[in-house]
């Protein structure tokens, strides 16, 4: 058994840290021994299960870089996790909306860095469940140059160094709603399921070098996303908290290449599966409809 030093970039984050390599445990890995001096992150931990993600893996005492286009709330977010738990933290701003200028400067900065595990949770939701024609055209944009190429282009920038060491680790956050076509989240869903076919993919095709991919899969969790107050917010057991829903994602990297990371979440995912899509369907138009006239009413 031996041990790598790695980084963790979490899709608006990156982390750093020491993992230990071993044929016992599926995939090879186990949980860090020690954190490493040099670390990385993006667009997606300052908020929400990406912050969450962060402060879970610093409270085990890895360094952390985030990177998203708002620098003071970047600085925030920093500092409070550097106090906190202790560890190193640093920032990169970078509009992941703007198009692909922006991954030089991010290949740039990533340059001689041995990035050991990717989180790619950089995403862009809709303001609230829409019918596809309501649904700004920046909106529709900024969910393919965020959702589907930022992760996309991560990947490809990292994934050498990874398959070069013969070491690496990829998770990229999708959505319960990537199980079957969602009416009122069409572009949302489609760009998730994306995703998950994505690093679906990436497993059997980088596995033999080395490298364990993850398909990350939450249903609902109670973030800005969801409207304070909602009906959502009241079933904990649910609708986790993102500290909650971080704390049992981490515990899954490096055993389970396809999972919801949650246990309640499981078990609607396996409903979801094995459910008739009219079902699926019918449903979603229903809980859709009552999150959209949450969230007008509580902006009127």
């Amino acid at each position: 058994r031996t041990s790598c030093r790695s980084s963790l970039f979490l899709g608006g984050l990156l982390v750093c840290s020491a993992w230990t390599w071993g044929a016992s445990s599926p995939g090879g890995w186990h949980h860090g021994v020690s954190c490493c001096p040099s670390l990385l992150c993006t667009a997606g931990a300052t908020d929400g299960i990406g912050r969450a993600y962060a402060e879970e893996l610093a409270s085990r005492g890895l360094n952390i870089v985030l990177i998203s286009r708002n620098q003071e709330k970047l600085q925030t977010v920093a500092r409070d996790i550097a106090d906190a738990y202790r560890v190193e933290t640093d920032v990169i701003v970078a509009d992941f909306s703007s198009g692909r200028e922006i991954y030089d400067r991010i290949r740039e900065a990533l340059k001689d860095r041995d990035i050991g595990i990717l989180v790619n949770n950089v995403g862009v939701f809709y303001p609230y469940p829409q019918y596809f024609t309501q649904v700004s055209e920046d909106t529709l944009w900024d969910i393919v140059n965020v959702n589907i190429a930022a992760a996309s282009l991560l990947v490809r920038i990292v994934l050498p160094g990874m398959v070069e060491r013969k070491k690496g680790a990829v998770v990229t956050i999708s959505s319960g709603s990537c199980c079957k076509p969602t009416p009122q989240l069409a572009a949302f869903s489609a760009s998730k399921a994306y995703l998950d076919h994505f690093s679906r993919a990436l497993q059997y095709e980088y596995a033999s070098k080395g490298i364990f991919v993850q398909s990350l899969i939450p249903f609902y969790v109670a973030t800005n996303v969801t409207t304070p107050g909602s009906f959502l917010h009241k079933c904990p057991w649910l609708v986790p908290s993102p500290k909650v829903y971080a704390h049992h994602a981490v515990s899954t990297l490096g055993i389970s290449k396809r999972t919801t990371g949650y246990w309640s979440h499981s078990i609607q995912f396996l409903f979801a599966q094995y459910m008739p899509e009219w079902l699926w369907v019918w449903g979603a138009n229903i809980l859709n409809r009552s999150l959209r006239k949450e969230a007008l009413s509580c902006q009127a």
